[in-house]
């Protein structure tokens, strides 16, 4: 587990640190546990401090409806993503959100797309996946939306879209990247959590499961998308975002951030 450091350097005091950090690990024991708990050099070691009888992770029908309403609305977050997709969406295109959970950007953003000529298919674990099928067949979500589990069984894309992903991402990007049927041209990443420090893993409480969410070194991850040979069109910071984990305040509050990535030179987007 990471040691606290720097604590007067992140805001607060040396005397109320310990006292906060004191705090929220004894509510990770009470009825209402705090968001966010535990700072984790690894996903495999935090999933591992899930304590007995607790589910663990994503893949789990319990997690599938948290928060499906607030996420099929527009955000503040939302609208450099809708720019972009605005820009260089072109009918006969294809979109392909992975980590789209239940279309829900699919229905926040058709509202101002124009997504009628657009195939919109959605990657995401099996029990979402599932969820996803049966909603369909009830009429509760387009039938034309796409859903699938396994990333080359996806269609050839034109644009990934990832918001909301990379925290929970398990694997590097660039392995994601490399099981689709093609390149991508152009890669939106929206709401990826960053941290000037080392990378830190803690766990989130979603529903009833508690899920390994990283927050991810800024540079290192700048590197991380240079090396995949993708060009940065764009990135922005989104206000109001950030989390600071209750167990451990002195390793201070994330910074959620969008990036807009393509996989030629800028020139070549229109």
């Amino acid at each position: 587990m990471i040691r606290l450091t720097s604590l007067a350097r992140n805001g607060l005091s040396g005397a109320a640190l310990p006292a906060r950090a004191m705090i929220g690990r004894l509510r990770q024991y009470g009825p209402r546990p705090p968001r966010f708990a535990g700072a984790y050099g690894s996903v495999a070691e935090a999933l591992a401090a899930v304590p007995p009888g607790q589910l663990a992770g994503y893949d789990h029908e319990a997690a599938t409806e948290v928060s499906f309403e607030a996420m099929t609305q527009v955000h503040l977050w939302d609208y450099p993503v809708l720019f972009w997709l605005d820009r260089v969406l072109a009918p006969g295109m294809t979109v392909l959100d992975a980590g789209g959970h239940l279309a829900t950007k699919h229905t926040a953003f058709r509202r101002f797309l124009h997504l009628s000529g657009i195939t919109w298919a959605v990657l995401d674990l099996p029990a979402i996946v599932q969820r996803g099928r049966r909603l369909q067949a009830e009429g509760h979500l387009p039938a034309s939306v796409q859903f699938h589990e396994d990333p080359s069984a996806c269609p050839a894309a034109d644009v990934l879209l990832a918001s909301g992903l990379l925290q929970y991402l398990e694997q590097p990007l660039a392995d994601l990247v490399d099981r689709l049927a093609q390149r991508p041209s152009v890669i939106l990443l929206n709401k990826v959590a960053t941290r000037d420090g080392p990378e830190v893993v803690t766990l989130e409480r979603i529903g009833p499961t508690r899920v390994a969410y990283r927050i991810r070194n800024h540079g290192q991850f700048k590197q991380e998308l240079r090396g995949m040979n993708l060009h940065l069109m764009d990135e922005w910071v989104i206000p109001g975002l950030g989390h600071r984990i209750a167990t451990h305040p002195g390793l201070g509050t994330s910074i959620s951030r969008g990036f807009a990535l393509s996989s030629h030179p800028p020139k070549a987007v229109r």
